[in-house]
């Protein structure tokens, strides 16, 4: 990655603080997505570059399935189970998954520069910058292609716009997975996650029963329990409170779904309404991804 380190810094004495981000970002995308990505660039000047080339890269991205990885975005409020499933698809498919939430999470576990910016923003349940969030994912994404991994599942990017419209303008996205679940069992889910403080795991102890009415169909969610190692090492994340988890939701649909009409625009949108916990929606999902193949290896990704 020498070749990124110099264009990272030739590109930082050059162009303002966000913009930055979008450059350094991506040259990481690139590098992880396409073979073409090479040692005789040396500058990104500003945005319009990403576009004078976008036909080559487009070139190099646009090959069968069977040439590439795969390049997905899971959407959805928070708290919906973009990082279950993501992360199942993730092992059924062999593809990184990438998580932002994790990274800011992990970002405020090292106690690093932006950790105590970062605590106040997420316990006041707001969105974090794109600055930031694109900062965060390009040095995962550049420790990734160090490893030789290739292709993506993003769960928590993009979320705004102005992230939709980089991403777009260095990569090209197959699918756009949009999560949905009904607001009453997507607060008892929110309320009802936990982590086990020694090895990171998450559970969840709500038991969801909600009961059919007015033509609406019942929905059953069972608890996710954690193994009798982790059962007294769970703790609450600061940020699941009521009023926290109902601040995300507002924000969510103020400023998040605008990003699903972008890429419904597009035809990448494919929108997934969860019928209950994952024995009921995993095997529906699979289908929904045209992965009926991969449905014998369910317990695989388990």
């Amino acid at each position: 990655m020498a070749v990124f380190s110099r264009c990272s810094r030739v590109a930082t004495a050059a162009i303002p603080p966000t913009q930055t981000a979008a450059a350094t970002f991506a040259y990481v995308i690139r590098a992880l997505s396409s073979s073409t990505f090479s040692s005789s660039s040396s500058r990104l000047s500003s945005e319009s570059d990403l576009n004078q080339d976008k036909p080559e890269v487009l070139g190099a991205l646009k090959r069968e399935p069977k040439g590439r990885n795969v390049h997905w975005v899971f959407l959805g409020c928070p708290g919906v189970g973009k990082g279950t499933y993501a992360s199942r698809l993730s092992n059924l498919l062999g593809v990184p998954h990438i998580a932002t939430g994790d990274l800011v999470r992990d970002e405020l576990a090292s106690s690093g520069p932006l950790s105590s910016k970062l605590k106040e923003i997420v316990n006041q349940g707001k969105l974090v910058s794109d600055e930031i969030i694109i900062d965060l994912l390009s040095k995962h994404l550049e420790a990734g292609q160090a490893k030789g991994e290739s292709g993506f599942i993003l769960d928590g990017f993009p979320r705004t716009i102005r992230q939709a419209e980089i991403l777009e303008g260095v990569t090209d996205i197959d699918v756009v997975v949009n999560l949905k679940l009904r607001e009453e069992a997507l607060l008892a889910k929110c309320l009802g996650r936990r982590i086990c403080s020694e090895c990171g795991g998450n559970y969840n102890v709500a038991s969801i029963d909600i009961k059919a009415e007015n033509g609406r169909p019942g929905m059953y969610m069972a608890p996710l329990p954690p193994p009798l190692g982790c059962a007294s090492k769970l703790i609450t994340r600061a940020d699941d409170t009521e009023e926290v988890v109902k601040e995300r939701l507002r924000i969510y649909h103020e400023m998040t779904r605008p990003v699903e009409d972008f890429y419904r625009s597009r035809g990448k949108l494919l929108e997934f309404d969860l019928p209950g916990g994952i024995p009921e929606s995993w095997p529906k999902l699979l289908r929904a991804l045209n992965l009926d193949d991969h449905e014998d290896k369910q317990s695989a990704a388990a």
